[in-house]
């Protein structure tokens, strides 16, 4: 009988976030499969957040690499490059798969001077975009350059995220296969919960049209947008209100924002959720808004979707394959507009309701 293929998966932090999300799946799934042998490989980057690393410990072959975080310091990303490549050189790894930029960068580098016979990357979206300095998306696009020539092949998230690659001359298109994030859509698809409990939990009035939007409160998740076209969303809707899924640095400067536009009281920040309750969550919501101004492919439209819900999003990267087969309102630019397709689904699903 031959030898279990030796596979390492390496990703920069275990936050809560799709990419996270996705790639636990795959470890998970993979390890389960007789042929071969997963170990997973995470650095650590504690903030509001959440974190999935309880979870990847109980699941996975998990090593924890603490001088690997989200944020550039050569000091601690050179011990994290050393130590890499000596975990590599000594698990003997037939196929090493990074995940995130850092981890990306660092991971195969140190796999190509261990000598890894294999070394695939997952674009799970691109670290350079229009929403931060030149200079630093010239770095990151440096880097991902040198990397090229060690990487046989990507593994893209969706088909936008493989055509701006492309453009951006980072490897031949032959490198590179689309393959859409897993989920567990039984979770959204057989979901039977009772909204109205719901509401209760969250002091969300009954009769309230409930407008939801799960991302980490962080920047380009598109908060801001949401913020801005809430007041008009408001002047047409005054009952309704923002359900809120997730923390994050922006959660005072949210509060602030709607207290100042006198909108405080129609915003519910529930923080935290546990993943298994989002389905719950979901629910209780009339209307699931993504206003994230760069996603790879935002789980939560097709998990909002598989649950009857109607979804607005920005016209951007995966956002049109999660609903491709579905007429959701999208804006090609962030902004305001957002709230015209917002409130007018808000009446119509009051009025459907309504009539049922």
């Amino acid at each position: 009988m031959s030898k279990p293929t030796r596979v390492l998966h390496i990703i920069t932090r275990m936050i809560v976030g799709g990419a996270q999300e996705n790639t636990l799946l795959s470890v998970v799934g993979l390890d389960a499969m007789p042929e071969y042998e997963v170990d997973f490989i995470s650095g650590i980057d504690k903030g509001k957040e959440g974190e999935l690393l309880t979870q990847a410990r109980a699941t996975t072959n998990l090593i924890v690499l603490p001088e690997m975080g989200r944020s550039i310091n050569p000091f601690s990303d050179l011990i994290a490059f050393w130590k890499l490549y000596k975990l590599i050189k000594k698990g003997r790894y037939h196929i090493v798969h990074t995940h995130s930029s850092k981890a990306g960068v660092l991971g195969r580098l140190a796999a190509w001077l261990a000598g890894t016979p294999i070394i695939v990357h997952t674009l799970h979206s691109l670290v350079f975009h229009d929403y931060q300095p030149w200079l630093v998306n010239r770095a990151w696009w440096l880097a991902k350059k040198i990397c090229a020539p060690v990487t046989d092949f990507y593994i893209s998230v969706s088909e936008i995220i493989v055509k701006k690659a492309l453009a951006a001359g980072i490897a031949e298109p032959e490198r590179y296969r689309t393959i859409y994030s897993g989920m567990e859509l039984d979770w959204f698809l057989n979901a039977k919960f009772d909204a109205d409990k719901v509401k209760e939990e969250f002091g969300i009035p009954r009769d309230a049209p409930v407008v939801g939007k799960i991302a980490r409160l962080f920047p380009l998740k598109g908060h801001d947008e949401l913020m801005d076209a809430a007041p008009e969303i408001v002047k047409r809707v005054p009952n309704v209100r923002f359900f809120l899924i997730g923390d994050g640095v922006l959660l005072e400067r949210l509060q602030e924002r709607a207290r100042g536009y006198g909108i405080l009281d129609n915003f519910v920040f529930a923080g935290l959720i546990p993943r298994e309750r989002i389905p719950e969550m979901i629910s209780a919501m009339d209307v699931v808004v993504h206003t994230s101004l760069r996603e790879g492919l935002a789980r939560v439209l097709p998990q909002s979707l598989a649950m009857g819900k109607p979804c607005v999003s920005f016209d951007i990267d995966g956002a049109p394959r999660s609903s491709s087969t579905t007429t959701p309102a999208t804006s090609s630019k962030p902004s305001t507009t957002s709230a015209s397709p917002t409130a007018s689904l808000i009446s119509w699903k009051t009025k459907t309701s309504a009539t049922n």
